[in-house]
C-alpha cells in the first residue's frame, strides 16, 4: 500500500496541532498549580495549601458566629435608645395666638419614652413631662396633642 505524501503531511500537521494543544493544557495546569502553591515550602505543597484553606475557613466561620451574636445584641440594645421624635404645635387657650404651645414625644423601639408639653399663656410658660410605657401614659392620662405627637413621631436618622 502506497501512502501519498500529502496524506502523510496532513497527518503530521494534525499530530502537531494535537501535540501543541496538549502541551498548552499541561502548561496551563502546571502554571495554576505553581500559582496555588507559591510561597509554600516542602514537598507537600498542595496538601499544605488545602490545610491552610480549611483552617482559615474554620476561623472565618467562628468570626461570623461572633459577629452575628454581637449584631443581635446591638439590635436588642438599639431598641432602648430614642428612635422616634414627634412634635405638635397647638393653641390651648383662645386668648393667645400663634400656636406657641407644643408637645414633644421621644420614643424608643418599644414605644417607651417621654412626652414633654409646653403650655404658653400670657401669664407664663408651664412645662409638663409624662412617662410613656408601651405607647400609653404610665401614671397620667395623655392629652389629645400628646397622643398626636406620639402618632406623628418619625424615625431619627443617624
Amino acid at each position: 500500500m502506497v501512502v501519498s505524501p500529502s496524506i502523510v503531511f496532513a497527518l503530521f500537521i494534525l499530530f502537531g496541532m494535537w501535540l501543541g494543544s496538549l502541551t498548552y493544557m499541561v502548561w496551563r495546569t502546571v502554571s495554576h498549580y505553581n500559582q496555588l502553591t507559591r510561597g509554600v515550602t516542602g514537598s507537600s505543597g498542595l496538601t499544605e495549601v488545602l490545610r491552610t484553606l480549611l483552617h482559615d475557613q474554620e476561623r472565618v466561620t467562628k468570626n461570623i458566629g461572633t459577629i452575628e451574636a454581637q449584631l443581635r445584641r446591638l439590635d436588642e440594645e438599639a431598641k432602648i435608645h430614642i428612635q422616634r421624635i414627634g412634635i405638635v404645635r397647638f393653641n390651648p387657650f383662645s386668648d393667645t395666638g400663634g400656636s406657641q404651645s407644643f408637645t414633644l414625644a421621644f420614643l424608643d423601639g418599644n414605644d417607651n419614652g417621654i412626652v414633654m408639653t409646653s403650655l404658653y399663656a400670657r401669664s407664663g410658660n408651664r412645662w409638663y413631662v409624662k412617662e410613656i410605657r408601651r405607647g400609653k401614659g404610665r401614671e397620667l392620662e395623655l392629652s389629645k396633642e400628646e397622643l398626636t405627637a406620639m402618632r406623628l413621631a418619625v424615625p431619627v436618622r443617624s
